[in-house]
């Protein structure tokens, strides 16, 4: 029986044609990365194909822009498509490996190519918002095995590691990005959709594209390591001193990786200012050196190398407000197994709940009146009377949730819960990211009750239309999908972001460096 299938085979809705079930593809070879691409991403070098793309009408010229962008297969680890109707996650990857032209002196001279910058970029379903969220590269976590194309063509699982740094989950021993997105996935339980990397010209290039970016800074810098000179308060920056700016790290707070990230995190809030302003925008010769900036930087996976879908991301991307972008790292505590402090671990008590927000597609910022509007919306399905769990009738189906799970999930409710009145109804035709309940409106008291044995949110249930079990009674459909936890395991899905997250920041910000 293959994973995530449940029999009898799926029952269809009354008056609904019959469909077939979707073949299943095999896992896609995975392919090298191109080797002109190698060093640090910027989230910049994305969205200047952004504005370009939403500016430029020539196809050609697109189909050029597609050409300078390097691709790599990391097979399953990617979505094999895109969607514009879903929220999607795109890992944004940079690694020390001193490659590019004028490079030389900066990185690990002996790297083979470490994560060294990550940001997940998760953008909401409705691109009201999005949230930029950096993971340090000395995070320790559980580098899980991945499936690896190896450089005579072979493949070969190259076998994970406990309690290591994040960044080692790029370069060594042959990783690719599809290792670092599996385990942003093992430590977050956010899963990336794609991924994109670029060099350190990204940096270089696009500032100097957009004829500089403005940067603060408390007090004045004077970095002998990165060769950084600003003066206190407000400077512009480009090309050289753009890079040493982003790189730096002695010049800022403890010297350290955190404090780095966050003056990251103000470069790329001004960047896109600058990148979205009208000047920008209005100027045809900044949006071409912008194109061929950051396309000639870019490497992504296979799935969105092509200039079809790098265009509708771009015009997704481009809808998000930048004042609703918000900026933040995973919340971190110092590892309580070392002496002299050099490595970090997930504070349990604060990451959770950002993790979840994420996961549910939870906006960090206030959204457009319409948008909260429907969120009371959806809230209030939970609201009202419930029935006894002996009146509910629900016909369960496995959509995306591993194999039996429809099955203990139906011995459960019958069981411990009460729900006797409940059958297994099979596979569902198309796998769901998220567990749903979709009932007729004279059934919500029965949807309330179960939304409460299994605690759904509001966004899972779906007013819609019943079905009819095996006794011949209309009945809800309950859909169990890839976020299933097991039978009797509550699901509890967020619906508001945590307040008051420390180090949050948004793209429409300007903040000084300190």
């Amino acid at each position: 029986m293959a994973p995530g299938r449940d029999v009898p085979p799926p029952r269809r809705r009354r008056d609904a044609p019959e469909e077939p079930l979707p073949g299943r593809r095999g896992r896609r070879p995975v392919k090298k990365k191109s080797n002109a691409k190698k060093a640090l991403l910027w989230t910049g070098g994305t969205m200047a194909f952004v504005l370009v793309a939403g500016a430029t009408t020539g196809w050609f010229y697109l189909k050029h822009l597609e050409g300078n962008v390097g691709t790599t297969d990391v097979g399953d680890a990617a979505a094999s498509s895109f969607s514009k109707d879903e929220a999607f996650n795109i890992l944004v990857i940079g690694t020390d490996k001193r490659t590019g032209e004028g490079n030389e002196g900066y990185g690990d001279k002996g790297s083979v190519g470490h994560a060294d910058t990550n940001i997940l970029l998760h953008v909401a379903k409705d691109r009201s918002n999005a949230t930029a969220l950096s993971i340090p590269r000395d995070l320790i976590v559980d580098i899980p095995d991945c499936q690896t194309k190896q450089e005579d063509g072979s493949d070969a699982v190259v076998a994970g590691q406990d309690g290591v740094r994040f960044n080692r989950s790029l370069g060594e021993r042959g990783r690719d990005a599809g290792c670092t997105m599996r385990t942003v996935e093992a430590a977050t339980g956010i899963k990336p959709d794609h991924f994109v990397m670029a060099d350190f010209n990204a940096v270089k290039t696009l500032t100097s594209a957009v004829d500089g970016v403005d940067v603060c800074v408390e007090k004045a810098v004077d970095d002998k390591q990165s060769k950084l000179k600003l003066p206190a308060g407000e400077s512009k920056v480009e090309g050289e001193r753009a890079l040493a700016f982003v790189r730096t790290r002695h010049a800022f707070g403890n010297s350290g990786d955190l404090d780095r990230i966050k003056v990251q995190q103000q470069f790329l809030g001004s960047l896109m200012r600058k990148m979205t302003s009208g000047d920008t925008l209005t100027s045809p010769r900044k949006l071409l050196k912008l194109a061929e900036a950051a396309t000639e930087a870019l490497t992504v996976d296979k799935a969105i190398g092509n200039v079809g879908t790098l265009k509708d991301i771009a015009l997704e991307l481009k809808k998000v407000p930048t004042k609703n972008i918000s900026f933040m790292t995973v919340p971190v505590k110092d590892n309580p197994a070392e002496t002299v402090k050099a490595t970090v671990v997930v504070d349990e008590s604060q990451a959770p709940a950002i993790f979840e927000a994420i996961k549910n597609d939870v906006s960090f910022t206030e959204v457009k009146t319409e948008q909260k509007k429907e969120k009371a919306e959806i809230a209030a399905r939970l609201k009202g009377t419930k029935s006894a769990a002996s009146d509910v009738r629900v016909s369960i189906l496995n959509g995306g949730a591993p194999a039996g799970s429809a099955q203990q999930q139906l011995a459960y409710l019958q069981t411990e819960a009460g729900v006797t009145k409940s059958d297994n109804a099979g596979n569902a035709e198309a796998p769901l990211a998220k567990t749903t309940l979709e009932y007729d409106p004279d059934q919500a008291d029965q949807a309330r009750r179960l939304a409460d044995i299994m605690g759904l949110s509001g966004a899972a249930l779906k007013p819609g239309k019943s079905v009819t079990n095996a006794q011949g009674l209309p009945a809800m459909t309950l859909t169990l999908g890839k976020d299933f936890k097991g039978a009797g395991v509550k699901l509890n899905a967020a619906t508001t972001a945590p307040a008051n997250v420390a180090g949050r920041s948004t793209a429409d910000k300007v903040q000084c460096a300190s």
